[in-house]
C-alpha cells in the first residue's frame, strides 16, 4: 500500500476543492441605498467581480431598501451596502463597497484564503 505525503494530502484536497467551487451556483442580493457614492460602487464591483470570476453561475439581485424596505428585517440588513450569499449555504454577509476583490472573493469562498505557513517551502 502506497502512503501519501501530508502535502500530497493536502494539494488533493485543494484541487477538489477549486474543482467545487467552479462547479456551483450563488446566489447573490445586493443591498444598496438608492444612487449614493457606495452604492453605486458596490454595484459596479459585484457585477464586474461576478462576470469575471463566477462566469454565468450566479444570480444577483440588487434591492434599493429605499424602493423595498420590506426587506430590511427579514435580511437584518443594518447598512448599506451589504452583499447577502444566501447560496451555497453558509449565509454570508460582506459590508461596503466592495472594492478589496481578493477579500470579496475569499468571504465569498470563490478564492481560496492564504493560511499562513501552507506555502510550498524552498
Amino acid at each position: 500500500m502506497k502512503r501519501v505525503s501530508k502535502d500530497e494530502d493536502t494539494r488533493a484536497f485543494e484541487r477538489a476543492a477549486a474543482a467545487a467551487s467552479r462547479s456551483r451556483s450563488y446566489r447573490l442580493r445586493l443591498f444598496v441605498s438608492g444612487s449614493t457614492p457606495n452604492s453605486v460602487r458596490a454595484i459596479q464591483n459585484i457585477r464586474a467581480l461576478c462576470e469575471e470570476n463566477l462566469n454565468g453561475r450566479y444570480d444577483l439581485e440588487v434591492v434599493d431598501i429605499y424602493q423595498h424596505p420590506e426587506h430590511i428585517k427579514p435580511e437584518q440588513i443594518v447598512v448599506t451596502p451589504t452583499l447577502v450569499r444566501s447560496l451555497p449555504q453558509p449565509i454570508r454577509k460582506i459590508i461596503g463597497d466592495l472594492s478589496d476583490t481578493e477579500r470579496v472573493l475569499v468571504a465569498l469562498d470563490i478564492l481560496a484564503s492564504e493560511v499562513p505557513g501552507s506555502e510550498d517551502g524552498p
